[in-house]
């Protein structure tokens, strides 16, 4: 499957360790060049706006997609190509994974993590069989990796966790895949 739209997680927060940003704008910049669409939360604040800044800088199209609630709360960017507002955060995950080909997980906090568990459970029960990625910055996801190894280990996982993810230490590993 060719990817022309791919959905980033991340935080709406930039995080301590500047490689966060910077692997977020070194990502757009690349999914700008590639001509993939960037579908994302919608918010103009941390890791989020870093990503889609950076789109746009190399005139790419963003589609953020970003609940009723949140539009105060998360500062909804209003320069970029479309923003959706829907009325919950379930249906805002549910249109950023109908709208992408593909799904990485940048840094992030709690809504990250739940995205990213939400599209891997959706992935195992063939819900969808999109190619999910995780940047994993600096070793940010090292623990979390090791972790779902040990889901794996102790049985809890009908496949290994490669087969459902593909782990990358840098944005322009991600480029073959494309």
């Amino acid at each position: 499957m060719q990817i022309k739209s791919i959905a980033v997680f991340c935080g709406s927060k930039a995080g301590n360790n500047p490689i966060y940003t910077i692997h977020a704008e070194q990502l757009g910049q690349l999914l700008a060049a590639k001509n993939i669409t960037l579908i994302y939360g919608g918010g103009n604040k941390g890791l989020m706006a870093a990503i889609a800044n950076s789109v746009l800088e190399k005139k790419g199209k963003v589609i953020g997609i970003m609940p009723e609630v949140l539009t105060q709360w998360e500062h909804q960017h209003n320069d970029i190509t479309e923003l959706i507002v829907v009325d919950s955060m379930h249906t805002r995950k549910q249109q950023i994974y109908e709208k992408c080909d593909a799904a990485i997980v940048l840094p992030g906090g709690f809504g990250t993590l739940d995205e990213l568990f939400e599209i891997l459970t959706w992935n195992q029960l063939s819900i969808h069989n999109k190619k999910i990625f995780i940047m994993n910055s600096d070793g940010f996801y090292t623990p979390l990796i090791a972790h779902m190894k040990k889901i794996f280990d102790d049985g809890f996982l009908y496949e290994s966790l490669d087969s459902r993810i593909t782990i990358l230490s840098d944005p322009s590993e991600i480029e073959s895949y494309f």
